[in-house]
């Protein structure tokens, strides 16, 4: 089985083909088109520009995955696409898109969450849907969210952890703007910290001892907080800054935004990780796994692996190129809901804040 993948829900244009047979899945191609040139100038992803720019590459990106594939229309047998949550504009465009190609090649139309696909691009990294021991204990983290899931059996993502203010890969970006380092700040911060001593500046650690009032069936102490770490850097910038505190941090030294990045990396990583484990204790699982965009960062990806070796627990992380948003993962949980019955009818709408 040929599944189409479209993903559009923020900043990149992705569409995808990944192949299922005897068990395997086999990504044939995976292109992704970025916009992180165009946001650049603003600090940040700008809706409108973000949704105009999908229009203009759609069709481009989607011919691109077909010839690397080297298929055409009519070898594709269904088509999934992102329904949320996202950027509410980037999201029509794909929706739109998806349904037109499965109306018009009579194929079904599979939607999927782009948070299930971030799960699934683990097992897509393994090349079989039913190749990692469950329960498995997933964390998501990236610029938008960082929620932990329990997947007791395939298909099915339980949440017992979230962040209550903002994403990891959110206070990256936004600590990054504070030390003047540019956009998009993760990538930036991650190649500055290993430069610097991470023991340098003493930052406070976030434990979440109430429960979540939103969400009053979780008992809160899996969450995440981020937005007072964030304050503390600033608070340390600005107070290190003899010029001022408009700056972004131009008085301090290389070596001393160093010292914060990797003293900021330091405390997101173990938070992250302590989080994980935590829940893979409590739910009794069999692996763990990180999957989303901040799950490039090279220090979690190193200290995952020393920590599941403690644990004495397989640890899954997705190659590099399927941490980030793309299409060949929302193709793999497309599979995984073609399976389940899971159909979309010519009404489906893109829904920004679809719960999984």
């Amino acid at each position: 089985m040929l599944m189409l993948g479209i993903e559009t829900s923020c900043d990149e244009t992705s569409a995808a083909l990944v192949e299922e047979h005897d068990g395997k899945w086999t990504i044939r191609s995976n292109i992704v088109s970025s916009q992180v040139n165009i946001h650049r100038d603003w600090g940040g992803v700008v809706p409108e520009l973000a949704s105009r720019q999908h229009i203009r590459d759609i069709c481009g990106v989607v011919r691109c995955s077909l010839d690397t594939a080297k298929v055409d229309w009519p070898d594709v047998d269904a088509v999934a696409v992102t329904e949320g949550p996202g950027l509410v504009g980037s999201l029509l465009v794909g929706v739109s898109f998806a349904k037109s190609v499965a109306w018009s090649l009579s194929r079904p139309l599979v939607p999927v969450h782009h948070l299930a696909g971030h799960i699934e691009s683990l097992f897509l990294e393994q090349g079989k849907p039913a190749s990692i021991p469950l329960p498995l204990v997933a964390l998501v983290v990236s610029g938008g969210h960082t929620s932990l899931y329990v997947v007791r059996e395939p298909g099915s993502y339980e949440r017992v952890g979230r962040t209550r203010d903002d994403a990891a890969g959110e206070a990256y970006d936004k600590v990054a703007k504070l030390l003047g380092l540019g956009y998009p700040g993760g990538p930036l911060l991650d190649k500055l910290a290993r430069e610097g001593n991470d023991e340098a500046v003493d930052l406070p650690v976030t434990r979440m001892t109430h429960a979540d009032r939103n969400a009053p069936s979780m008992k809160g102490d899996l969450d995440f907080s981020f937005s007072g770490l964030k304050t503390a850097v600033m608070r340390f910038v600005r107070g290190h800054t003899a010029v001022g505190p408009h700056d972004n941090g131009a008085a301090l030294s290389h070596k001393e935004i160093a010292d914060v990045c990797a003293s900021f990396q330091r405390v997101v990583v173990n938070t992250l990780l302590d989080r994980l484990f935590d829940a893979a204790e409590r739910f009794g699982a069999e692996s763990v796994g990180i999957a989303g965009g901040v799950s490039a960062n090279s220090r979690l990806r190193g200290d995952l692996g020393a920590r599941g070796r403690h644990a004495g627990l397989p640890v899954f992380i997705p190659h590099i190129s399927l941490c980030t948003d793309n299409a060949a993962m929302i193709a793999a949980a497309g599979l995984r809901n073609f399976h389940a019955g899971v159909r979309a009818g010519w009404n489906l709408n893109a829904d920004p804040s679809v719960e999984l």
